[in-house]
């Protein structure tokens, strides 16, 4: 067991952690400092915020808007600000990349304790020299869609805040939604779990009082907020089991054989990157014939339509339970 700090350790300790949440081109107000704290698991007040914030501005190139309160804070503008040396910037290369995948899958509380984090790791590849090598692969490298992309749908910020706080907690959620219909709806739920589909967030929910699950897109939630009230979480719930039945690609229910036809110069692709591992590629005078074992799914029929005319000659056909492994 590690001995405690002392007082003054903890204070200095504290001191940093409020210099390191200070942004260089934004305000940040007390206010929003304090919660991030807090979300790092510091036991501190906001009034105790306030006052070591009044203390740092005077000793520190900082900057206060004093035009409302919260009062805001941010570095000066030729100020270098508090740049320790805590990430390589591998590290920081390694945070910037992960940011945008991460932001809509962590619980509201976390991010907010990473904002730091994010802080210091968009410092180190904006000025150390020696990361100008990771600055460039910034540029080198990007992630382009293989459909027609779509803009994200707006979702409350206030609503994202709440269910992943409660899905984090497993505390019951109460909704207002709109549904499928655009019928306005009122419910209690289970978070389950989230999942992003291409630029689409969802809940995956039980309602109260029932034992299957329901699929919510978070756009469509109008309201939500915690009811305090613990659930049970299912035992018989697994997400990559229940993704892997399908659900977010309407599934059908059953295994399939498909076999089509597709035109060499756009279906080269499917000898790299196969449907699946028994997939088969025979070349014959029409083009290359494809055939796989796959789960029977919307997204299967669209992907196949989507080809046009370079696909021909589809043949799907159920797998006898004996032939079902693939």
């Amino acid at each position: 067991m590690s001995a405690p700090r002392a007082p003054a350790l903890d204070n200095a300790l504290l001191l940093l952690d409020i210099l390191r949440c200070i942004p260089r081109k934004r305000y940040i107000s007390s206010t929003r400092i304090h919660q991030i704290l807090v979300a790092q698991g510091r036991e501190v007040s906001l009034r105790t915020v306030q006052r070591h914030l009044d203390t740092l501005s005077a000793s520190f190139p900082l900057e206060v808007d004093t035009r409302s309160r919260p009062y805001g804070y941010r570095w000066q503008a030729q100020a270098a600000g508090l740049n320790l040396p805590l990430l390589t910037p591998s590290e920081a290369l390694l945070l910037q990349l992960a940011r945008a995948d991460l932001a809509a899958l962590l619980p509201t509380r976390i991010l907010t304790a990473l904002e730091p984090l994010w802080s210091s790791a968009a410092l180190e590849l904006g000025t150390r020299p020696e990361a100008e090598a990771q600055r460039r692969w910034l540029h080198k490298v990007t992630r382009i869609p293989d459909n027609q992309p779509l803009l994200a749908p707006k979702i409350d910020p206030d609503v994202l805040e709440e269910v992943s706080e409660a899905l984090y907690a497993e505390e019951t959620l109460a909704l207002t939604y709109r549904n499928a219909r655009d019928e306005a709806r009122e419910a209690i739920v289970w978070p389950l779990a989230l999942v992003q589909q291409s630029v689409r967030l969802y809940l995956v929910a039980r309602f109260e009082g029932y034992d299957n699950q329901r699929i919510l897109a978070l756009s469509r939630i109008q309201k939500a907020h915690r009811t305090g009230e613990r659930f049970p979480y299912p035992s018989d719930f697994r997400l990559s089991d229940y993704v892997a039945q399908g659900h977010f690609g309407i599934h059908r229910g059953r295994r399939v054989r498909v076999r089509f036809v597709i035109d060499p110069a756009v279906g080269r692709h499917l000898v790299e990157s196969p449907l699946a591992e028994d997939q088969t590629v025979e070349p014959t005078t029409n083009g290359l014939a494809i055939t796989a074992t796959v789960v029977e799914t919307e997204l299967l029929h669209r992907w196949l339509r989507g080809w046009g005319e370079a696909v021909k000659d589809v043949e799907i056909t159920p797998v006898a339970s004996q032939d079902s492994a693939c």
